[in-house]
């Protein structure tokens, strides 16, 4: 039996495809039905696939690469959409001005500006542009120091500012008063206050040396270490002050506390002052082993030092330096010696009993008295530093203060060693912005001493990382009153800022305040405090007359060691 088999029904059938022989070139010769009238972009295997389309956005965040989707082949109009009934010939009038995105505002202003003052004082590198500000050429710009910019990378602001500490643990059962802020503050005035009527003076002045107003850059000369002590006695603690406070005056401060209040304003690290009132008297004083006698260094500069205590240049390490520096070049440019002349005033120095035998500094002790209004009269002790022999004979007071340079790529300052001799305006400007508190404060202190000349030194390390040795590179003078109105310094205010502080004490009860400057905030704080608060710190004192502790001494060329 035979049986037939389908083989069509088992496998499928194969249709041979129409095969293209194109002889021109390769590929295709013609396109089947149904790829007809379909556009063709040309393409690359390299060309990335983005979106295809957007409504939302209204420009491309991708500024850096805005042609990362773009064809190799460059950009056809194949895909272009053209409405049948828009008209070529509308165009849409705008006269709104185009705001450019926050990226590209002022990219290219610093770039034309330094372009303009090009070759303009470009000497060593260094642009100096109007008002003393010296800016890094293109080339110098290396030279920075690399750790600014750090943080301000991947579009971070840099870290957040460094929270200072207060100068005093506040406690709690402290009671807060006020709050006085500082634009305030700046806008109080107490004009026509007369100039200060001398008490009492005591202590044995050195006279100047002139020689030192001859140094320079080139012919600079070594900072010496003078082994002399020196006072700094705190109001109560003041033998003459106690003397005094009995027949005159209802209001006592040292001039080193009064700078301090009247200069608060322009202050930005922490400190505090305390305030004793006692009937209609009140005693303002400092607190004992604190760093209030310290001179602070680029206070007021827009990056101060915020290095560890570990290293040199901590604020407290500078600071220790800078009041190293200002008493021994105090002592320096005064002609010592035995035999040298001296000038004395009517009392001796109150600091010292008679059976001591110490080698003290040249300081001369003077107690005045200002009428303030309304039945306050302000005692004050005040100091001379030295005294200067006239042509004609009549003797002129001085105040002696020394700034210092540590590292000028650290500070962002100017190189003293390359402007001090040519352009010592801008040295001093650079020092206004940087220190304006301490200059303000040396200038407050030679007004109330009724000082004829301010003597400033400029001190400079040897070596920026060596912070114990030091050259004199040269010296400056000023009248206070003229000095005061060039760095902007009113008296006025001056004296507006300290008359409502004893205003507002002298509505409290009797009792112990204090005084302090928010470490962080641009605001004076008063508080009432116990009477027996900081009573524990003075009990390990010594003893002077009347059987209390008055002697606080330093001998900063005994501790340099420990700068």
């Amino acid at each position: 039996m035979s049986e037939t088999i389908n083989t069509a029904a088992q496998f499928p059938t194969f249709e041979k495809p129409t095969v293209q022989f194109n002889e021109k070139g390769w590929g295709p010769c013609e396109l089947p039905d149904t790829f007809k009238d379909v556009p063709y972009q040309p393409f690359s295997k390299n060309d990335r696939l983005g979106k295809i389309c957007d409504w939302t956005s209204t420009s491309n965040n991708d500024k850096k690469y805005q042609n990362k989707y773009a064809s190799t082949f460059g950009t056809g109009n194949q895909y272009a959409y053209y409405h049948e009934e828009d008209e070529t010939t509308f165009h849409l009038v705008d006269t709104a001005r185009v705001q450019k995105p926050p990226h590209q505002r002022g990219r290219f202003r610093n770039m034309r500006n330094s372009r303009s003052g090009r070759g303009r004082n470009a000497r060593g590198g260094l642009n100096t542009h109007g008002h003393g500000m010296t800016t890094l050429s293109s080339k110098n710009v290396k030279a920075r120091d690399p750790r600014r910019g750090v943080g301000k990378r991947f579009g971070n602001r840099g870290p957040p500012p460094k929270m200072r500490e207060s100068s005093v643990a506040v406690r709690a059962d402290w009671a807060s008063i006020e709050e006085m802020d500082f634009p305030r503050l700046i806008k109080l005035s107490l004009p026509n206050i007369k100039e200060g009527e001398d008490i009492t003076t005591c202590g044995t002045l050195e006279y100047y040396d002139k020689t030192y107003d001859r140094i320079n850059v080139k012919n600079e000369k070594p900072l010496q270490k003078i082994d002399r002590i020196v006072h700094t006695v705190t109001t109560t603690d003041d033998p003459v002050i106690r003397r005094l406070s009995k027949t005159v005056g209802n209001v006592f401060a040292t001039d080193a506390i009064l700078a301090t209040i009247m200069c608060s304003t322009r202050s930005n690290y922490s400190w505090d002052i305390v305030i004793e009132k006692v009937g209609d008297k009140i005693f303002m004083d400092k607190r004992d082993h604190t760093e209030f006698d310290l001179l602070t260094v680029n206070e007021t500069s827009v990056e101060p030092p915020t290095d560890d205590d570990s290293s040199c240049n901590s604020p407290r390490n500078l600071a220790i330096e800078a009041t190293f520096i200002n008493h021994n070049f105090s002592q320096q440019v005064l002609k010592t010696g035995e035999q040298e002349a001296k000038y004395k005033f009517e009392e001796t120095n109150p600091f010292i009993s008679e059976d001591e035998d110490i080698q003290v500094a040249s300081v001369g002790y003077r107690y005045k008295k200002w009428e303030l209004g309304s039945d306050i009269v302000l005692v004050a002790r005040c100091e001379h530093d030295g005294v200067l022999q006239t042509p004609s004979g009549e003797p002129q007071f001085l105040s002696i203060k020394a700034l210092n340079e540590w590292d000028s790529k650290l500070a962002n300052g100017v190189e003293w060693r390359q402007k001090l001799d040519t352009q010592r305006g801008a040295v001093l400007a650079n020092e206004l912005r940087n220190n304006a508190c301490k200059l303000a404060k040396w200038t407050v202190q030679a007004v109330l001493a009724g000082s004829d000349q301010l003597k400033l030194g400029y001190v400079s390390r040897i070596n920026p990382r060596d912070h114990s040795r030091h050259v004199i590179l040269g010296t400056q003078q000023f009248k206070p009153h003229e000095f005061a109105t060039q760095i902007n310094l009113s008296m006025d205010n001056a004296w507006g800022i300290l008359r409502c502080i004893i205003d507002l004490v002298m509505k409290q009860k009797d009792g112990k305040y204090l005084i302090m400057k928010d470490p962080n905030k641009p605001i004076i704080r008063l508080y009432d405090i116990p009477d027996n608060t900081f009573d524990s710190d003075d009990s390990d004192d010594g003893e002077g007359d009347d059987g209390e502790g008055f002697q606080q001494v330093y001998n900063y060329a005994n501790n340099s060691n420990k700068i």
